[in-house]
């Protein structure tokens, strides 16, 4: 993958709510916890800088990170993160170590491309819906994309695109269909354009009356 993540960190031995509260008081750490794999949970913190630029690129969500903990290195990706509900301010994060032949769980971006060149927009004049915006896999973690396409260049008005529908890369799966054809949920769709049908059809029967009256 094209991008890459590091991020130093340094063991937490100060422990609790009230521990984790002065930590982000102070403003330059966020508390955070690592686990997984054969080893214990470990409480770490991280600069907040840090991890703040880091979350700027989409990349680090579905990325393999490298986690610095007081000079050892652990592979994870980042699990969940919480954020100040009004302030820029990331409050606590989770990462979940990955073990080479252990499979991940991970929501992956979807790149659309070519919407504007999509035939129910260009010819139909339909409306495009982004039904989702992300898809959890599952997968090793040497297979692990940053992303997943969906050209979505010959959808027609009226149809879409399943999670089925997806082209995958070699090793990834997308557990839900596993579940069956009722979780085949739509990533993407044209759908008509009612105003604009509404308002060519009040053109038309205005011109029709306008000819009759002529006449």
């Amino acid at each position: 993958m094209a991008s890459e993540f590091e991020l130093n960190a340094e063991p937490r031995t100060d422990l609790g709510k009230g521990a984790s509260r002065r930590l982000r008081l102070n403003g330059d750490l966020v508390p955070a916890i690592i686990y997984g794999g054969k080893e214990d949970p470990e409480s770490i913190s991280i600069p907040h800088k840090d991890l703040m630029k880091a979350t700027e690129n989409e990349a680090f969500f579905s990325h393999i990170l490298t986690i610095n903990v007081g000079g050892k290195k652990e592979s994870a990706i980042i699990k969940n993160l919480q954020r100040h509900p009004a302030k820029p301010r990331i409050m606590h994060a989770d990462f979940q170590r990955t073990v080479r032949d252990q499979a991940l769980s991970v929501d992956v971006p979807l790149h659309f491309v070519n919407e504007e060149i999509c035939v129910g927009v260009k010819t139909g004049g339909g409306l495009i819906s982004h039904n989702m915006s992300v898809v959890k896999i599952a997968c090793l973690p040497k297979d692990l994309p940053e992303f997943i396409e969906v050209d979505v260049a010959g959808v027609q008005v009226g149809e879409a695109i399943h999670m089925s529908q997806l082209n995958l890369p070699e090793g990834v799966t997308i557990p839900e269909l596993a579940q069956g054809k009722d979780h085949d949920q739509v990533v993407f769709s044209v759908h008509a354009n009612k105003r604009a049908d509404a308002e060519a059809a009040a053109a038309s029967a205005s011109a029709g009356e306008e000819s009759e009256a002529e006449d």
